[in-house]
């Protein structure tokens, strides 16, 4: 898996229209600098319904990019999984479905009897051992308030996460499996002659918006992941708690066309507040100095300016060897953004990355032709100075 290391948050504190009680947290955040540009109750837990199968989502990427599954293999329906509560697709016990299906089942009609056949086929036909490898990988790349136990998002008392947690996942999967990102965009979906609508309403109505996900339980009530690219900016907003599906869209609008504004102006606000990974020291107000919005810095977030500039490690040109694989260090939505990555890595490890354009339109910043040894030492030298990246062949 891939691995995020340790955050640093600093929210901006700013004047936002609220909806009050009509909703329990939310945030909206820059999806390629990291930085948080406004956050209620952002480190709360609450029920995160169907948003779990994000994490469901994550972990069947992870498994493609490793070729432990391929998009038109057949995934065997268990007795439990075509039991599972509505929402579903109504699979039957003993049929297949193929793994591109069931990945549009999920981002599309948020199905649970296919999220259980995904956590069955991944982990040894148990969705309780996938659940622990949830809550396992979730520590991993750095989400400190959330406990799986499910891979749907049913509801379930254990089962918690945090408007920040479900923002950083998010961006996981934006940073870590940029090919399969597209799957969130899908507005309307058919399969055995029904079609099924994205429930982003979001989608086709808020200009650039390029996905995400929807949840609801009645604890829970209704949540939503969106994405959205304007002028070279790509922005996340999360709502959870919502009290009707309308809410939670109108929040997430005027979240992001206030976070849209602040990055088109370039807002600076004069205090934030910082929030720091479990056993890293605690804030509260600060003011800022520079002349540049405070941002969270993460494993995958280029770290060169301000406060961090003094962490830097330097290296010597890495001597690389020839072979078939590579390691990538993100994917950015603008090329700016992915030069900048470009330039991080040969600073702090002396590697060479190109920039290729992905079909979506997606910037990743990648090292290739390199031995499996090459590529290793490469990854190790890139995680010991704070840069995310993975493996790939």
């Amino acid at each position: 898996m891939k691995r995020l290391g340790g955050f640093l948050f600093a929210f901006c504190v700013l004047a936002f229209p609220a909806f009050g009680a009509q909703y329990k947290a939310a945030l909206v955040a820059d999806m390629d600098s990291g930085r948080i540009l406004y956050q209620e109750n952002a480190n709360v837990q609450n029920y995160p319904a169907s948003l779990t199968k994000i994490m469901t989502l994550y972990l069947t990427f992870d498994a493609l990019e490793h070729g432990r599954l391929h998009l038109d293999d057949y995934l065997i329906v268990s007795q439990s999984a075509a039991g599972a509560s509505p929402v579903k697709l109504g699979l039957a016990a003993g049929s297949k479905i193929k793994v591109e299906d069931a990945i549009k089942a999920l981002t599309v009609l948020s199905a649970n009897d296919v999220a259980r056949v995904l956590a069955e086929n991944l982990k040894g036909g148990k969705e309780g051992n996938f659940a622990d490898l949830m809550t396992r990988v979730a520590n991993e790349i750095g989400l400190s308030g959330t406990n799986f136990e499910n891979s749907s998002g049913l509801p379930n008392d254990d089962q918690l996460s945090t408007a920040r947690d479900i923002a950083l996942l998010s961006m996981a999967i934006y940073k870590h499996f940029p090919q399969y990102w597209k799957y969130f965009g899908i507005k309307t979906w058919t399969y055995n002659g029904k079609t099924y609508t994205n429930g982003n309403r979001l989608l086709g109505t808020y200009p650039g918006c390029d996905g995400m996900k929807t949840g609801y339980t009645n604890k829970s009530r209704y949540s939503l992941v969106a994405t959205a690219k304007q002028d070279g900016h790509h922005l996340i907003s999360v709502v959870l708690g919502a009290e009707s599906k309308d809410i939670r869209a109108n929040v997430s609008t005027r979240m992001l066309n206030k976070g849209f504004e602040m990055v088109k102006n370039g807002a600076v606000p004069s205090m934030y507040q910082t929030y720091y990974a479990p056993g890293q020291e605690q804030e509260s107000y600060v003011k800022s100095s520079s002349n540049t919005a405070p941002t969270f810095k993460a494993a995958y977030v280029a770290a060169t300016t301000g406060s961090n500039a003094s962490a830097k490690t330097s290296y010597s040109t890495t001597t690389v060897s020839s072979g078939n694989a590579g390691v990538q260090f993100g994917a950015f939505s603008s090329y700016n953004a992915a030069q900048t990555q470009v330039n991080n890595v040969k600073n702090k490890i002396g590697v060479n990355a190109e920039i290729e354009q992905t079909s979506n339109g997606l910037y990743r910043v990648r090292a290739n032709g390199l031995s499996e040894s090459s590529a290793q030492s490469i990854k190790n030298k890139a995680v010991n100075a704070g840069i995310d990246c993975y493996i790939f062949h």
